[in-house]
């Protein structure tokens, strides 16, 4: 009874957690969906990229269902699922994040969580695992990303949340004025400098 409400609840999550990275992309050009924003290159379309093949790899071939999509090797990874390339076009990229969440469900729903798997990439003694584990990491992975995605996404136009039902209409003076609070806050915590 606890093992399917865990694998519900966890599913579940994962769920939510999708569909709250791939809101990230709504109402933004080509441009600011693939530009880089950090000093690392991270981009929202290459986020949305790096998850799906994330997922596509961690509940295909670790359980011996390989994705349906082509993947380049493990051993070959190279950061290419880090970003879009100019032929790569935004439908594509969330195509395949929405068919790899079709193969992973399928696997997530067919099997148990104690069924083993093996992660090739993962060094000794941790590469024999199983679902309920990498239900976990995945999990892990997804909500990190959806968070990293945020923050991009608020400094493109300042839109937060998880979800468009419970987004707020920006306050750009009551922001201001958090933002002077703790600000203020953050100087008058720091040392003074002679």
């Amino acid at each position: 009874m606890i093992d399917e409400f865990a694998k519900d609840n966890l599913h579940g999550r994962l769920q939510r957690d999708r569909k709250a990275l791939l809101w990230k992309l709504d109402g933004l050009s080509e441009y600011d969906v693939r530009r880089p924003l950090t000093a690392t290159g991270t981009n929202l379309l290459g986020l949305v990229k790096h998850v799906a093949s994330v997922e596509a790899r961690y509940f295909g071939e670790v359980f011996d269902r390989p994705s349906p999509e082509p993947l380049p090797r493990w051993q070959d990874h190279d950061g290419g699922d880090l970003w879009a390339t100019e032929d790569e076009t935004r439908d594509q990229i969330i195509g395949f994040y929405r068919r790899t969440w079709e193969h992973s469900d399928a696997t997530i729903e067919g099997l148990a969580l104690d069924t083993p798997g093996h992660v090739p990439w993962w060094t000794e003694p941790y590469p024999n695992t199983n679902l309920f584990a990498i239900l976990v990491h995945v999990l892990g992975e997804t909500n990190r990303h959806a968070g990293h995605a945020d923050i991009l996404r608020e400094g493109i136009d300042g839109r937060t949340g998880m979800r468009p039902e419970h987004e707020m209409q920006i306050d750009e003076e009551a922001r201001a004025r958090y933002c002077a609070k703790i600000e203020q806050a953050a100087r008058s915590a720091a040392p003074v400098k002679a």
